[in-house]
């Protein structure tokens, strides 16, 4: 009996030691048993109630290869908490001809699967109950629900028992400022972006260590997300605004806004940072930035950012020569570089033009495509893939000509058999099966060409049309990069940096130096 060990833990709190208790404990029974061992498989520190895990992905995959006869695992919820996935993964063990043992359960049947994948999926369902319970206990008394806001130190304490007393924050003397500095200067009018533009020019670091960008500070206003958003900041406590679901397909979790009614609210009013009064102040203002009134008022940040743009021909390829960040489309038509607009890191404000870019970056193309020894690489490709369509086609004629010869010989032995008082009837059937064969391959013969010569006489001629296509195409399909002659065009590229240079922008075009066959025969 050829065996697979599965262990598993699933939280961090718990230790690796447990993935060797589990694999020990299954290794003596396998001994035991007399089984032999062929492979151990385990996760680390990942939830059972998915089976997108690497050792259970691989120990499925094993399996349906063939590579043991049995999975043996300390107990069932090792394998799987969820109900659904227990079933699919006994389901699949089956199909592979493979057994399922824990040394809890025994061997695992159609029972186990029902009775004991209930058992799990409740269990599951009452842990997340009692968490939240505590959570919510936890946020009514004034503590913290999970988590630390921006201008807050979390506050470490222990009881009589020494255990940790978990919740409690104290504001933060010098993230607090900038909390209130970033409120003040969008009541003055400072956008998100310019406010983010100026943090990082004075060296103060985002909540994550890194830089500012607008979005840290505008936020999600629906879901409390964002600096501007945060009501702990006016001594406010919110929890329970949103609940998270995991997507069945990939195991990712989803955000899900909860009801009004359903939110948790909490005065802490010793953490308030902000001031009612300003509070209200961008409060306005942000309506008044969702809604203009007047085509003189600001404008929403994020529209341009939230258009459903369609992809141009070469989007997602342009780079900033300075900082290396994207160059991204700023308004209708003008590209610029994305880390200067939105942090401000970078001091390359020069734009260009799309429609500019893109004629700039196809005629640059156009000429190395025209380049001798691109064209030389041509022609030897091209001979390389005319002699090989030329023995194809030759190998079928020479088959079906040496078959038809054969058929002859064969009619001519039946014949003899038949004339020698042979079964007559089974004969003459397979004649007439041999007839139309020859029937069908003489009728191959008459329509078959022979392959053209090696190399077209007009190669050259030909060569510089097809570049010439495919330059056409491109330049009059510019906003549909979903054809398949752009896609060519983009698997000629790897990167277009843009660098400034005397008031302009300097494009250097990067791409691995591909086969011009493959560039210039896509134009059909």
């Amino acid at each position: 009996m050829k065996v697979a060990l599965y262990a598993r833990y699933s939280s961090d709190n718990q230790r690796d030691a447990s993935i060797a208790d589990q694999l020990r404990i299954c290794r003596e029974h396998a001994g035991k048993q007399g089984w032999v061992i062929v492979e151990e498989y385990s996760d680390h520190a990942i939830s059972g109630a998915s089976l997108l895990r690497p050792g259970i992905q691989a120990l499925m995959a094993d399996a349906l290869a063939g590579r043991f006869n049995l999975v043996l695992s300390e107990a069932m919820d090792r394998l799987s908490r969820d109900q659904e996935d227990i079933a699919g993964l006994f389901k699949r063990m089956g199909y592979a001809g493979v057994k399922i043992f824990t040394l809890s359960e025994g061997e695992v049947s159609h029972l186990h699967v029902g009775l004991k994948g209930t058992m799990n999926a409740l269990f599951l369902k009452d842990l997340a109950d009692k968490t939240r319970r505590g959570l919510r206990g936890r946020v009514e008394a004034g503590k913290s629900g999970g988590g630390n806001s921006y201008g807050y130190d979390v506050v470490k304490q222990f009881d009589g028992n020494g255990e940790p007393i978990r919740g409690d924050r104290a504001i933060n003397a010098v993230t607090s400022a900038v909390v209130r500095r970033i409120f003040k200067d969008y009541a003055s009018g400072k956008s998100a972006k310019r406010i983010a533009t100026e943090l990082n020019r004075d060296g103060i670091r985002a909540p994550t260590g890194g830089e500012w960008g607008f979005s840290t500070i505008n936020g999600n206003p629906k879901r409390g997300t964002g600096i501007l958003n945060n009501e702990m900041y006016v001594g406010r406590l919110v929890w329970n605004r949103q609940r998270f679901v995991k997507d069945p397909d990939t195991g990712k979790r989803q955000a899900r806004l909860n009801p009004e009614s359903e939110w948790i609210t909490q005065e802490v009013p010793e953490l308030r940072i902000v001031e009612d009064a300003l509070w209200d102040e961008v409060k306005a203002r942000q309506i008044a930035v969702k809604t203009p009134s007047s085509p003189h008022d600001e404008r929403p940040e994020n529209t341009l950012r939230e258009r459903n743009r369609p992809r141009y021909l070469l989007s997602g390829l342009t780079k900033c020569g300075c900082c290396g960040g994207g160059y991204s489309m700023v308004s209708g038509d003008l590209l610029g570089c994305s880390t200067a607009r939105n942090k401000g890191t970078c001091n390359n404000r020069t734009n260009i033009r799309r429609d500019r870019l893109e004629e700039r970056v196809l005629n640059a193309l156009r000429h190395h495509l025209m380049d001798p020894a691109l064209f030389a690489e041509f022609c030897d490709e091209f001979t390389r893939e005319m002699n090989r369509a030329r023995i194809e086609g030759r190998a079928a004629i020479t088959a079906a000509e040496t078959e038809i010869r054969k058929i002859d010989r064969d009619l001519d032995k039946l014949i003899d058999l038949i004339l020698d008082g042979g079964q007559a009837d089974r004969l003459n059937e397979k004649m007439l099966m041999l007839e139309k064969r020859q029937k069908e391959l003489k009728e191959f013969l008459e329509t078959a060409k022979e392959p053209e010569p090696l190399l077209h006489p007009e190669m050259a001629t030909f060569y510089r049309e097809r570049v010439q296509e495919l330059y056409a195409a491109l330049k009059s399909e510019p906003k549909q990069p979903q054809t398949e002659v752009t896609e060519v065009l983009r698997s000629l590229i790897n990167q277009i940096i843009l660098t400034p240079q005397d008031g302009e922008l300097q494009i250097d075009v990067r791409g691995e130096r591909t086969h011009p066959l493959a560039a210039a025969g896509s134009s059909d």
